[in-house]
């Protein structure tokens, strides 16, 4: 089954009443963020033309995590983020709410 008959079942099932359970809600939260977390290194490293081995060498780590970081399938602490941050050269900003995620980064001035 395709990814977009999984959201249309989804929506099926809500729109007749199915409520999720909190685990399956907060499990779907989660995967958004990191979602949306690997699309923006992934945005932000190709802005720079910059390959994963750069990026990881720029950040001391291994081209393979910076490999899970942009296929969504590594969470990052907080000591990682800053070191992405930094070899990126730009700041990060995340914001959190039950229904929104946003995360961007924001690249440092050259001047």
């Amino acid at each position: 089954m395709s990814h977009s008959r999984w959201k249309l079942a989804r929506e099926k099932k809500l729109a007749e009443g199915h409520v999720e359970s909190p685990e399956t809600t907060a499990e779907r939260a989660e995967n958004r963020l990191a979602m949306a977390f690997a699309k923006t290194v992934y945005d932000r490293r190709t802005e720079l033309g910059l390959t994963q081995a750069e990026v990881a060498e720029r950040a001391g780590l291994a081209q393979a995590k910076i490999s899970r970081i942009e296929g969504a399938d590594a969470v990052p602490t907080l000591p990682l983020l800053r070191r992405l941050a930094r070899a990126l050269d730009a700041s990060l900003s995340i914001a959190l709410d039950d229904e929104h995620e946003e995360v961007a980064f924001i690249a440092h001035s050259t001047a």
